[in-house]
């Protein structure tokens, strides 16, 4: 089993941007794509983005598209969620996550691993 490690997370007003960085250890046969989750409040758990292995491939959620970037540096074994023009509603607990599926995937499919979560807190 892989174990992931958020930090970066915070309390920031709106418009401000902030970086989650997510480590990755431990053993895991295929971790084909990567990504981050989020959850508010009183809501379920929403994809947010993924990534693939190689990071070609990146996919995102529509409420977010053109603020976030997700990356990956495979060497150092790290993803990072690059988050601009914050919004109130970005408000969350923010996860990283691993699968053995494909980063398409993701919005409608379950990640395998899930970190401890990060909380985000935007103000208005």
């Amino acid at each position: 089993q892989v174990q992931l490690v958020e930090s970066g997370g915070g309390l920031v007003q709106a418009g401000d941007s902030l970086r989650l960085s997510c480590a990755a250890s431990g053993r895991v046969y295929s971790s084909y794509s990567m990504g981050w989750v989020r959850q508010a409040p009183g809501k379920e758990r929403e994809f947010v983005a993924s990534i693939s292995r190689i990071g070609g491939d990146t996919y995102y959620a529509d409420s977010v598209k053109g603020r976030f970037t997700i990356s990956r540096d495979n060497a150092k074994n790290t993803v990072s969620l690059q988050m601009n023009s914050l919004k109130p509603e970005d408000t969350a607990v923010y996860y990283c996550a691993t699968s053995a599926g494909y980063a398409s995937t993701w919005a409608v499919r379950t990640p395998d691993y899930w970190g401890q979560g990060t909380q985000v807190t935007v103000s208005s």
